[in-house]
């Protein structure tokens, strides 16, 4: 009876153990997620732009022998907010910084974390190293006499889906369809928007679940995440219907609060894009 009962104990022990292994090694993962964009509004000079999409560092170090690589090989960095969080080194900051900015221009979007940090010194670790911080801002990425649009929303710094600044209008544009993709920490704020004046919606701040156990699964306080967690998903367009803006929502690179992760392992992005059939 005894020994029945010491096995059992040690065989929980095994399991738990090995969970947490797994969970561990989920959390502290460098997939390089490689996929292809399309959109009928791109401009022909950007067919095959390459954008390294990374959010949610959190307080992970951003792996340099896999991003070196990629020196040459993209056109630009997004990064998508909670690039820290309160207590998190600055000197790493500052080195994910130095690192992104050393393989292309990088163009980045407070998340909630970034609030909550020391904000003013985050900026300038930011800024010093070169990174375009966009505050509710259009950004035009020309390409041999060709335009390509980045608008980055800045995160409510009282939080709240419905504290966002409006989109800022692009300026005027002499194409008839202008080509925009929105950086956005928090995917939330689709919710209060019926159509997207955009064709690509870039965001993180989910983190997937993190934390998806088996049998329950997701569980989050906003009823909106059970749908729109990570992944590619589609919204209509300001367009009357006719055609539908795409939106990718990343797992993102680091953890909030455990380092710890299940059925949701870290990521980081490389977005191609390539102009539609009908562009």
């Amino acid at each position: 009876m005894v020994g029945g009962l010491y096995v059992l104990i040690a065989s929980l022990i095994v399991l738990f153990t090995g969970m947490l292994g797994y969970m561990f090694a989920q959390a502290f993962g460098k997939s390089i997620i490689a996929e292809e964009i399309v959109l009928d509004s791109l401009p022909l000079p950007f067919d095959g732009f390459r954008i390294l999409f990374i959010t949610d560092i959190h307080r992970r170090r951003l792996p340099s022998v896999e991003l070196s690589r990629l020196k040459n090989r993209v056109d630009a960095v997004f990064v998508g907010g909670d690039i820290t969080e309160k207590n998190s080194p600055l000197e790493r900051l500052a080195d994910n910084m130095a690192l992104l900015a050393s393989i292309a221009p990088v163009y980045a979007v407070h998340g909630n974390h970034d609030y909550r940090a020391n904000t003013p010194i985050v900026d300038n670790i930011l800024r010093g190293n070169g990174v375009r911080l966009l505050v509710n801002e259009n950004e035009a990425i020309e390409r041999r006499e060709a335009t390509l649009w980045l608008t980055g929303l800045d995160y409510p710094k009282n939080g709240g889906k419905i504290a966002y600044a409006p989109l800022p209008p692009l300026p005027f544009s002499d194409t008839d369809q202008p080509c925009r993709i929105i950086l956005v920490h928090d995917p939330l704020w689709l919710s209060q928007c019926a159509t997207l004046p955009a064709d690509l919606v870039l965001a993180g701040h989910t983190h997937g679940g993190q934390i998806i156990l088996p049998l329950i699964g997701r569980r989050h306080i906003e009823t909106f995440y059970h749908t729109y967690d990570a992944g590619r998903f589609k919204w209509p367009k300001d367009d009357g219907g006719k055609s539908f803006a795409q939106v990718l929502i990343s797992r993102g690179f680091g953890t909030s609060h455990l380092p710890l992760r299940w059925g949701s392992p870290a990521q980081m992005h490389i977005l191609t894009l390539r102009r539609g059939t009908t562009a």
